[in-house]
């Protein structure tokens, strides 16, 4: 099983002037520690559980490309990009560029969207939803396409690329790999099937509606001719791993093992010491599961 974090927010003591070296810092702690890839939320407003907007949010692809520059091996992701906040093909070149700043260590993180407060409050596009879902299949249509080299014409819906050169292509072969976040059983886990290389589910769904999801995805890749074994599956778990004994996590890590999933994604206090923990007493015994 593999391991990342997620860092949530970026409240740190010292204010602003010391949110850079923070998380360069954090940045590489989970380089040193093993983990696989450092995840960002995509948002603009702080979200309501974690201070709401008047704490700090940083916007997600500078911040990856910040953490490219710190770091040399672990993955950087958004987890994960609001489809209609960035047009398509702006879409398809930051996420082109930072893989090949980053030497193909980029993730696409994608999904609906959801907060519609940040995108009344900064004026970005919030369409309703089966016209995001809409966006959001079109979006990956036309990636796929334009990563694979395809300078023709893509005329979807929403989705129009008169003339799709990215150069320098990215590095990543065959592209940057594709997560979709969410659980939705009949819209987002079909364009999981379809299209991405994993999907992402939270812990705190329980282990029966996990199952229940799982088995839906085996559905859906049966219906487009997939085998399901192809997608990574993720999971969003909340531990504490400077507080909380390392057994009881590892032991809920190896429960989700048993059920299917491959890749655990921690939200962790966001702090050295925690990250080191995780991998110190933690990691590797995931390592084997």
């Amino acid at each position: 099983m593999r391991a990342s974090i997620q860092i949530p927010n970026f409240t740190w003591p010292g204010g602003t002037e010391s949110i850079g070296p923070t998380l360069a810092r954090i940045g590489r702690a989970a380089e040193g520690a093993g983990l696989d890839t450092v995840w960002v939320m995509d948002h603009f407003f702080q979200l309501d559980g974690l201070g709401g907007p008047e704490n700090p949010m940083l916007e997600a692809y500078t911040v990856l490309g910040y953490l490219a520059a710190v770091t040399e091996r672990v993955r950087l992701g958004t987890l994960v990009t609001g489809v209609s906040y960035r047009a398509a093909g702006h879409l398809a070149k930051t996420v082109t560029t930072l893989d090949v700043l980053s030497g193909g260590r980029a993730w696409l993180g994608i999904g609906a969207g959801w907060n519609e407060r940040e995108a009344r409050g900064l004026g970005l596009p919030y369409p309703p939803v089966a016209e995001r879902f809409e966006l959001l299949e079109e979006t990956l249509q036309a990636l796929i396409q334009v990563w694979a080299g395809d300078r023709a014409p893509f005329e979807g819906t929403q989705v129009r690329f008169a003339e799709p050169i990215f150069s320098p292509p990215a590095l990543s072969v065959p592209h940057p790999p594709i997560m979709i976040g969410g659980g939705g059983e009949r819209k987002t886990l079909r364009l999981v099937a379809r299209y991405a290389d994993a999907c992402n589910l939270f812990s705190a769904f329980g282990e029966e509606t996990l199952i229940r999801k799982l088995d839906v995805l085996k559905r859906h890749c049966e219906e487009v001719g997939r085998d399901d074994a192809e997608i990574s599956k993720t999971v969003y778990v909340t531990a504490d791993p400077s507080g909380e004994a390392p057994p009881e996590i590892i032991e809920r890590c190896t429960a989700l093992a048993q059920l299917g999933f491959d890749h655990v994604i921690f939200n962790i206090p966001n702090d050295i010491e925690p990250i080191e923990a995780l991998g110190r007493d933690v990691l590797p015994n995931l390592a084997e599961l």
